[in-house]
């Protein structure tokens, strides 16, 4: 019984997941080619709102994991919704003119075709035995995306500093016990490395995972 619950939770949730990143990737096409380049400037305005809902949905595969009802690696998926919750609530969605640029564009086009492939696959690993084909395609694909994306998120950072500058967003002041200016243009600097190595953790997790899809699959043709 707990089982077909768990079962039948994890399907509505990726599902629900699938749709929204899959109506986002339809949306962002669609007003791109009506609008041109006037859309890339307006993306976060017309589905940041969606986008920010689907990012914090995306904690509870956390809970997923470390209950057990979800067979992963926690680091890999602890440091995507980590980085990508950082990047939308902490650098864009506080900085209006960051959400006008159109690297903020690019950047949800990679997130959405990740998602996108992710529970894709998730879903059919739920519903019928596992394609070994499909998963090593996912990999595949998705491997060359993830430094794209560090590299999208390390550019926005970049664009984002002169206005954290000007403004003095989340800088503050500590007196406590010596005074302390935190000046919060350096962290994100130093966060900047963080993303890389956040990106060579998640490809070092789809090569194994890929060689683990090709092993299996040898070993399953060897048994027929």
């Amino acid at each position: 019984m707990r089982k077909n619950m768990t079962v039948t939770y994890l399907f509505i949730y990726n599902l629900l997941q699938f749709c929204g990143h899959s109506w986002i990737f339809s949306n962002m096409t669609a007003r791109l080619f009506s609008f041109g380049k006037d859309a890339l400037a307006d993306t976060f305005y017309s589905i940041g709102v969606v986008m920010s809902f689907f990012q914090l949905l995306s904690v509870l595969e956390l809970f997923h994991i470390l209950d057990g009802i979800e067979h992963d690696w926690f680091l890999p998926r602890f440091l995507q919704v980590l980085e990508r919750n950082i990047l939308l609530f902490v650098v864009i969605a506080s900085q209006e003119e960051v959400q006008s640029k159109c690297i903020v564009c690019v950047l949800f086009y990679i997130w959405n075709i990740l998602d996108i492939m992710k529970y894709t696959y998730h879903l059919m690993a739920l519903i019928c035995t596992p394609f070994y084909s499909l998963a090593w395609i996912s990999s595949t694909f998705c491997i060359p995306l993830f430094p794209l994306a560090a590299l999208a998120e390390v550019i926005t950072i970049y664009q984002s500093l002169p206005y954290f500058e000007a403004l003095g967003t989340f800088s503050f002041q500590v007196s406590f016990p010596v005074p302390i200016y935190v000046h919060f243009p350096y962290i994100l600097q130093l966060y900047m490395p963080v993303l890389a190595l956040g990106a060579c953790v998640n490809v070092s997790y789809l090569l194994s995972g890929r060689s683990q899809c090709l092993g299996e699959y040898s070993i399953k043709n060897k048994d027929d």
